[in-house]
């Protein structure tokens, strides 16, 4: 039952929630991308990051992550998995955020076929897991946490 606006409102404060997802696909059946953007805005802008945002109201965090991934990458109809939470303070400039991050892996062909920077992303791009460049917020911590919990050369991603 939904209730209305104003019921059940607290006085302390609350933290904001995103969602964010990291990508993976396999070049050549060699080499492991990861898919980050470019962000268009302040906190970070024109640094790396994971493609993600903050949730809407309405919807449950696997549908906000990927909604996340198709306006900033232009990735759809991919199969994602709820991964690990970050919420260390001070990981955002902005305010106490907390993310849940989804994890998944697409077919070489198919990503290359659907990658495309678009709404707060000035580019989407596939970079190789060896090689990332610098990254915004926490998403370095983030990703190599990723990379320690999967072995690279095999199909468990």
């Amino acid at each position: 039952m939904h209730q209305p606006k104003g019921q059940f409102v607290y006085d302390y404060p609350r933290p904001m929630v995103t969602c964010d997802v990291a990508l993976f696909s396999q070049k050549d059946h060699k080499d492991w991308h990861i898919l980050l953007i470019e962000r268009k805005n302040d906190p970070f802008k024109y640094y790396w990051a994971l493609p993600g945002g903050f949730i809407d109201m309405d919807e449950t965090l696997e549908q906000s992550a990927l909604r996340e991934l198709k306006e900033e990458t232009g990735i759809h109809e991919v199969g994602i998995e709820q991964f690990w939470t970050y919420g260390d303070p001070g990981r955002d400039p902005r305010g106490r955020v907390i993310t849940s991050l989804f994890i998944g892996r697409i077919d070489w062909e198919h990503a290359m076929d659907q990658t495309k920077a678009g709404d707060d992303a000035a580019n989407a791009k596939w970079y190789p897991i060896q090689k990332l460049p610098t990254l915004a917020f926490d998403h370095r911590e983030v990703i190599d946490h990723v990379l320690s919990e999967f072995p690279f050369d095999s199909d468990q991603i």
